[in-house]
């Protein structure tokens, strides 16, 4: 199968209950303290023209996911790497349409070239009591992005999954605090770490698929906030 279709199917068996949340994706639950609905779009599409930098056949050479770094001034998660996506306003229809006007009001791509696949079960944030719906999505007319409000975001890019799959570019990242560790999956890509909530999606949606390549679990890398 394609990379679309592998999406598609993935998508397919969640609405039929046919698919349960990873054993990653189990860490990050929906409790009564996860309260405050948002959405993210996980935008893939046709490789832009930056090439990947591994050259292991390990995922479609022309595949790649809509990342963007969130601003370093921020109170909430800053410098972190996130996909598009916020709280759903009362205003929006759907958890849908609140990804693809988060998409849009952060890096200025045209949401008529997005096809929406559909949507993965809720997940939890714990820390900012947010319950979280990742909108799987194809990008069949890829268009133009950039940073819209650098108060928000730092930088927005596309990046390769052959990139976030290659071994040499994974990590356990870990942070301490309050006397206490967490680690997440990590992918050192683009001069940036993807971490914690992001890094646990993405690494979550590449079991599922069966797309993991086996990587190192004991290469840590420490964050400092």
């Amino acid at each position: 199968m394609t990379a679309l279709e592998e999406l598609s199917a993935l998508v397919s068996r969640f609405e039929a209950g046919q698919q349960q949340h990873s054993a990653l994706w189990e860490r990050l639950p929906v409790s009564p303290e996860t309260n405050r609905p948002a959405a993210v779009l996980m935008l893939f599409g046709v490789l832009d023209n930056v090439p990947a930098e591994s050259g292991r056949p390990i995922a479609p050479a022309d595949l790649d996911v809509l990342l963007l770094e969130r601003a370093h001034t921020l109170d909430d998660h800053p410098g972190q790497v996130a996909f598009p996506g916020g709280s759903v306003d009362p205003e929006d229809d759907s958890v849908v349409a609140a990804a693809l006007r988060e998409a849009v009001e952060e890096t200025g791509l045209d949401a008529e070239g997005v096809r929406v696949l559909g949507v993965i079960p809720e997940l939890g944030l714990i820390r900012s009591n947010f319950r979280v719906t990742p909108v799987l999505a194809w990008w069949d007319a890829p268009s133009p992005v950039r940073v819209v409000d650098y108060a928000e975001s730092a930088q927005v890019f596309r990046v390769p999954v052959r990139d976030l799959l290659d071994p040499v570019n994974r990590v356990t990242a870990t942070i301490t605090r309050f006397g206490r560790t967490y680690t997440s999956p990590g992918f050192t890509v683009n001069g940036v770490l993807v971490w914690g909530f992001t890094g646990m999606v993405l690494s979550g949606l590449f079991d599922e698929l069966g797309w993991t390549v086996p990587w190192d679990q004991d290469k840590l890398r420490d964050i400092d906030l």
